[in-house]
C-alpha cells in the first residue's frame, strides 16, 4: 500500500478502529483455542496427538502465507486484500465452530491460517500510511496492543468462553468481530488502485514456503516426538534446512525477480528491529507458555485462576504501550529501548526466585512488570524499525517483520519445552541419588513400602520440576540481557522541520 496524503485521510479514527478489530480477532485466535483442546478432543473422537493439529494447522499455514502479503497487496491493493482477508477468516472461524470431525476444523483452520496471515502486516502499513510522522509512534501503540495483549488475553477468554458456553464459541466470537471489521474497511477504507507488479517468484516462494513450513512443524512437534529421536522431525528439519539453501542460492542470484526484496536487508534499522522483535516474540510467548503449566500441574492452580493471575502482564503491556506512545520524539529511542529490556529482564530475575509457597501476587507483580518493559520496548521498536524503511518497502517489510515475530515465538516455546523436559529429568536423577541410605528421607517417608517410596519420588517430581522451570526462566533472563546492546546499532535520525516525532517513520 503506497502512503497516501496523511493530511487527506478522512476517517482516519474509523479505519483505525477497523482494522484493529481485524488484529485483535487474528492475535486471540493464535491462543484462544489452546485451553479448549481437551474439550475438542472428546467432541471429536480425538487422540492427543491428532488434536494437536487444530494448533499446528493454523500455525503453519498463517506462517507460510504471511510472506506473500507485499506480492499481494501489489498485485490486489491493501484495501481489496484486507476485504478477502477479513471475510475468509470469519468464514473459516464459522466453519471451524460447526466442524464436526478432526479432518473439518484442521481444514478450518488451516483456512484460517491463511486468510489471517495478511491481517497483522497490513494493520500495522496502514497504520503507518495513514497517520502523520507526528501521531506515528501513538498509532504502533495502538496496533502494538493488538499484537502483543490478544495472544496474553487469548487462553483467559478461552477458557471462559469453554467453561461458559462450549469450545465452539472460541470461534463463534469471531463472527460478529469479523462482520463489524468488515463493514469498517468497506466503508471508511480510501479505494486504491492496485500497482503492477511482477509476477510471482513462484520458485522462491515455494522454497520458502517449505522452509517455513517445515521448521514451524518441527518447532510445534518437536516435543512430542522426542526431537531429533524422531523420524518425522528429522525429515522435517532436513526439509527446512535444503529449502531455505535452495531459497537463500535463489535469491542471490534472481535480482529483482526475487519472492523476497533483498533492499529490506540493506535498511540497518530494519534488520536490527528484526532482531529484536524476534528475541521479544521468544520471550514474551515462552513466558506465557511456560507460566500456565507450571501454576497448573506444579501449584494446584485451576483453569480460572491461571488466568486471573497471568492476564495483569497484559494490562501492564497496554499502559506502557499509551505511555510509550507518548513519549516517543521526547525522550531518546535507543534509552527507551534499554530501558524496557531492563524492566523485561528485571522480571525474569524475579521468577528465577519462585518457590512451591509463592502466592498469587507473586505471580501477577512480575507479570504485570514484565508488560510493562515488552511495552515500552514495542512502541518505539515499531517506530524506529520503519523509520528509514521505504513507503513501497512498507507491506513487504511489515510482513518479515510479523514472520520473525512468529519464528521467534515459536523457537522461544520449544527451547524453553525443551529444556524444562531435559533439566527435569537430570535434576531428577540427581535427587534420586540421595535418597537411601542415611538420608533424611527416613524421617518422614517409610522407604521400605511402596508407598513411602511413592511419596519421595512425588515429592522429587514436583522439586526437580520446578527448577526447571526456573531454568527456563535463567535462560530467558539471558538473552534478554545479550540483546539488549545492539541497540548501538540502530541508527539516529535528525528530527524533521516542524517539531516532528526524532524517530517517525519517513515519507
Amino acid at each position: 500500500m503506497s502512503a497516501p496524503e496523511t493530511s487527506s485521510v478522512p476517517n482516519r479514527g474509523m479505519i483505525t478502529i477497523s482494522i484493529m478489530l481485524a488484529t485483535l480477532m487474528q492475535t486471540l485466535d493464535s491462543t484462544i483455542a489452546n485451553v479448549a483442546l481437551p474439550h475438542m478432543q472428546g467432541s471429536l473422537s480425538a487422540s492427543q496427538d491428532e488434536i494437536s493439529w487444530v494448533l499446528t494447522s493454523y500455525i503453519v499455514a498463517a506462517a507460510i502465507a504471511t510472506p506473500l502479503t507485499g506480492w499481494l497487496v501489489g498485485r490486489y491493493g491493501a484495501t481489496r486484500l484486507l476485504c478477502m482477508s477479513i471475510t475468509g477468516f470469519t468464514i473459516a472461524s464459522m466453519l471451524c465452530g460447526i466442524s464436526n470431525s478432526l479432518l473439518a476444523i484442521v481444514a478450518s483452520r488451516l483456512l484460517q491460517g491463511v486468510f489471517g496471515a495478511s491481517l497483522v502486516p497490513l494493520s500495522q502499513s496502514t497504520l503507518l500510511n495513514i497517520n502523520p510522522r507526528e501521531k506515528q509512534p501513538q498509532a504502533m501503540a495502538i496496533w502494538g496492543m493488538g499484537v502483543m495483549v490478544g495472544p496474553i488475553l487469548g487462553p483467559t477468554l478461552g477458557g471462559w468462553l469453554t467453561d461458559s458456553y462450549n469450545w465452539r464459541w472460541v470461534f463463534f466470537i469471531n463472527l460478529p468481530i469479523g462482520i463489524l471489521a468488515l463493514a469498517g474497511v468497506m466503508i471508511y477504507m480510501p479505494k486504491e488502485r492496485p500497482k503492477t507488479r511482477t509476477a510471482l517468484d513462484f520458485f522462491g516462494f515455494v522454497t520458502l514456503s517449505l522452509a517455513i513450513g517445515a521448521l514451524q512443524a518441527m518447532l510445534d512437534r518437536g516435543q512430542q516426538k522426542d526431537w531429533f529421536n524422531s523420524t518425522e522431525i528429522n525429515i522435517e528439519a532436513i526439509v527446512a534446512v535444503v529449502s531455505f539453501t535452495f531459497f537463500v542460492i535463489h535469491t542471490a542470484t534472481a535480482g529483482k525477480r526475487s519472492f523476497f526484496r533483498v533492499d529490506l536487508l540493506k535498511d540497518i534499522n530494519f534488520v536490527t528491529g528484526s532482531c529484536f522483535i524476534f528475541v521479544i516474540g521468544a520471550v514474551l510467548y515462552a513466558t506465557r507458555a511456560l507460566l500456565p503449566p507450571m501454576l497448573e500441574s506444579l501449584m494446584g492452580y485451576p483453569v480460572a485462576l491461571t488466568g486471573i493471575v497471568t492476564a495483569p502482564s497484559g494490562l501492564g503491556t497496554m499502559v506502557a504501550m499509551l505511555v510509550a506512545g507518548k513519549l516517543v520524539g521526547r525522550v531518546e529511542v535507543r534509552a527507551m529501548l534499554i530501558m524496557g529490556f531492563m524492566i523485561a529482564a528485571y522480571s525474569l530475575y524475579m521468577m528465577m526466585g519462585y518457590t512451591p509457597d509463592i502466592t498469587e501476587s507473586d505471580i501477577v507483580w512480575p507479570g504485570v512488570i514484565q508488560g510493562v518493559g515488552l511495552g515500552l520496548v514495542f512502541v518505539p521498536l515499531s517506530a524506529i524499525t520503519f523509520s528509514t524503511l521505504s513507503p513501497e518497502l512498507r507491506a513487504d517489510g511489515t510482513a518479515i517483520y510479523s514472520l520473525v515475530r512468529n519464528i521467534g515465538s515459536s523457537i522461544g516455546i520449544s527451547v524453553v519445552q525443551a529444556v524444562v523436559t531435559r533439566n527435569s529429568q537430570i535434576v531428577h536423577s540427581s535427587l534420586a541419588e540421595h535418597v537411601g541410605g542415611d538420608s533424611p528421607w527416613h524421617k518422614y517417608f517409610d522407604l521400605a513400602t511402596e508407598a513411602g517410596r511413592a511419596g519421595v519420588d512425588q515429592i522429587i517430581n514436583q522439586q526437580a520440576t520446578l527448577i526447571a522451570y526456573l531454568d527456563a526462566f535463567k535462560l530467558m533472563f539471558i538473552a534478554t540481557l545479550c540483546v539488549a546492546p545492539l541497540v548501538v546499532l540502530i541508527r539516529r535520525n535528525k528530527a524533521p522541520a516542524g517539531g516532528e516525532a526524532v524517530h517517525a517513520v519517513m515519507d
